[in-house]
């Protein structure tokens, strides 16, 4: 899928350049494949920003108000989240006793 995206977008600029409208229509393309192409729907979890390293927040695991939408994604990132935060204290123990003390 990502492929023919790419594919129509550069056909698009190339024809573009009789015609600037197409290069909106490039522009429109790749901004709906990045927004809704990849998932779905919704923003992707590769490109939605996460809560900073180390910072947990509390029950909601740092969800950042998007829902998954199978139990089994909510796992995976949940678990992601878990080995995450497990390495940054590994291997930053002075900064995650500091945002210990902070809370």
């Amino acid at each position: 899928m990502g492929t023919l995206i790419i594919s129509a977008t550069a056909i698009l600029v190339v024809l573009g350049f009789s015609n600037h409208v197409l290069w909106l229509a490039a522009i429109a393309l790749l901004f709906l494949y990045v927004r809704y192409g990849r998932t779905g729907g919704g923003t992707s979890a590769a490109s939605a920003p996460g809560p900073a390293p180390g910072a947990s927040s509390g029950g909601a695991s740092g969800s950042g108000g998007r829902a998954d939408s199978t139990y089994r994604a909510y796992r995976a990132r949940r678990d992601r989240q878990a080995r995450w935060e497990r390495r940054y204290r590994r291997e930053r123990p002075l900064e995650a006793r500091r945002q210990e003390r902070q809370k």
